[in-house]
């Protein structure tokens, strides 16, 4: 078991990739993994199956209630051991098209909330001298897209954060650990209605040929999460079956 008595925080945890996440962490022996999301009504198809998944309503934009809900955290187990910043949302356009509106919510969900949750968790993670964070960026935030000015600039912004969060948490010695897994093309609920000429060309794109799983993007979370990438931190995993090399 990669994560046996390792307490874990996933954001975004509902459905598609987070949910695959949070359950890939409870099968690897966490001790309790906290699958959070702003509706937790789609955890309840799977939160129940597992003792140590525990479904929490989280907006990741709201500090107050991140703050109330870390300190519940601390009050029961002590320390936080694994934090996966995967909130996200999308809201694309082309740059003339694209809403005032629609820049500032991607922004504050996206990056703006990866930043309220590690800052509030860092502490406790400081207190116990460890702690790995993982943080979803994107083949977006390192190669850029049409039509997501929002998206790239959130997902390369998290990167950056990351890796000077690398050196910040660890200037003391502390053995806390800052990453980033970056998807290429996967299947999830965000992608699953999209036209099948766009999935035609999505896989053409991508030299292994095929899509991403949900399960190929929560190894790559699971890995750095574990103490087998203890000596890993400030890196970019790809894992987009080749799309961007």
């Amino acid at each position: 078991m990669m994560l046996t008595n390792k307490v874990c925080i996933v954001t975004g945890g509902a459905q598609g990739i987070g949910r695959c996440i949070a359950e890939t962490f409870a099968k690897q022996g966490a001790t309790l993994v906290y699958a959070c999301d702003m509706n937790i009504e789609p955890m309840a198809e799977f939160a129940d199956d597992y003792d140590n998944i525990e479904a929490t309503q989280l907006n990741v934009c709201d500090r107050e209630a991140i703050s109330h809900f870390i300190e519940t955290v601390k009050a029961k187990h002590g320390r936080v051991d694994v934090l996966v910043n995967n909130a996200g949302i999308t809201r694309d356009n082309l740059l003339d098209r694209m809403s005032e509106q629609d820049w500032d919510m991607v922004m504050n969900v996206n990056l703006k909330g990866v930043f309220n949750m590690t800052q509030a968790i860092v502490p406790l993670m400081l207190d116990n001298n460890q702690g790995s964070i993982i943080t979803m960026s994107s083949v977006v935030g390192t190669d850029g897209n049409i039509g997501q000015s929002n998206y790239a600039a959130t997902k390369g912004g998290v990167i950056a954060m990351t890796k000077g969060w690398a050196k910040e948490f660890s200037r003391k010695g502390a053995q806390i650990r800052a990453n980033c897994v970056a998807p290429g093309f996967i299947e999830t609920p965000m992608t699953k209605d999209l036209p099948q000429k766009v999935l035609d060309y999505m896989t053409s794109k991508t030299p292994l040929g095929r899509m991403g799983k949900p399960e190929d993007i929560a190894n790559g979370v699971l890995f750095l999460a574990s103490d087998y990438s203890s000596f890993v931190t400030g890196q970019t995993l790809k894992v987009d079956g080749g799309l961007v090399i």
